[in-house]
């Protein structure tokens, strides 16, 4: 299979805006959700829900009018779960580049209709880029569930 992508573009509106006078961080996880749920599916064929989401970094502010770019890209898959890499980046309209202002790892699982798993297709990255991006991805994996056993056994959330 072809390695699957999933971009978005669009304007920042003024909506979006926080009382800062940038995109408010909440709505630009929702946009990172929406565009990782696409590749998801698109991988899985199935409805998929969110599992986790690991790294997030707000690097730089998106500012109201400017062009925003969301790319959803697979790097790892288990039996029911997909990872994914999304990059945000952000730029005036009429530049020729834009730079990143987020990225983050997001995990989705797919689901029949009762909730339950379904098997995904195997990824295989295609290349030495994304064969480190699964690597990090697996150890992101690794600390979210080091992280859940902590909250578990050390802590006593449940």
């Amino acid at each position: 299979m072809a390695h699957p992508t999933t971009t978005f573009r669009f304007l920042a509106e003024p909506t979006d805006v926080n009382f800062g006078g940038n995109v408010h961080g909440g709505i630009v996880m929702k946009w990172i959700d929406q565009a990782a749920y696409a590749c998801a599916a698109q991988w899985s064929k199935c409805y998929c829900v969110t599992v986790s989401a690991n790294g997030i970094r707000f690097i730089k502010p998106i500012k109201v009018g400017q062009l925003v770019e969301i790319t959803a890209s697979l790097v790892h898959t288990g039996a029911s779960s997909m990872h994914i890499y999304v990059v945000v980046k952000s730029g005036d309209t009429t530049a020729d580049t834009m730079s990143v202002a987020n990225r983050c790892f997001i995990t989705f699982m797919a689901v029949d209709c009762e909730g339950n798993p379904v098997n995904v297709p195997a990824y295989v990255p295609e290349d030495e880029r994304h064969m480190q991006l699964e690597l990090v991805a697996m150890h992101a994996k690794d600390f979210a569930k080091q992280l859940d056993s902590d909250f578990t056994e050390n802590i006593g959330f449940h």
